[in-house]
């Protein structure tokens, strides 16, 4: 049951979470990028742009530059953790707290990434311990 408070407005009289929840918050930062009068487009301009290169990133990828493309697709990742960081209103790009996204966007872009330096043939980037690794345990 709610009690009301000083206002007369109802309050939770316990510490338990609703039986129902009746709406959900949105993430911090997760209001327009741009004023309400313009076009959803330029309101959710971060997203679009992180999406447009994956995309591209996507596109070279299927057309045989596979390094470069897997590359694209992990700078746009990182590019998206450096606007979560940056800009306070992100729109569509906030999906949980400022910090969980910039960590997903950055571990995952830095993932992506080093993956598509390392790939064969000829790498861009050896790390030796790896290559330890998989002899020790292919013997």
């Amino acid at each position: 049951m709610s009690a009301p408070d000083a206002t007369g407005e109802p309050k939770r009289a316990t510490r338990r979470f609703p039986l129902f929840t009746r709406d959900t918050a949105r993430p911090e930062g997760g209001g327009r990028a741009a004023p309400r009068g313009a076009p959803a487009p330029a309101r959710q301009w971060p997203i679009l742009a992180v999406l447009g290169a994956v995309g591209l990133g996507l596109l070279l990828t299927a057309l045989d530059v596979f390094r470069y493309g897997t590359i694209l697709i992990g700078a746009a990742l990182l590019a998206g953790a450096v606007l979560r960081w940056t800009l306070p209103d992100v729109g569509m790009l906030a999906v949980r707290s400022r910090f969980t996204d910039m960590v997903t966007y950055g571990v995952l872009g830095t993932a992506i990434v080093l993956l598509a330096m390392m790939a064969q043939p000829n790498p861009w980037l050896e790390i030796p311990f790896l290559d330890d690794t998989l002899h020790f345990t292919i013997k």
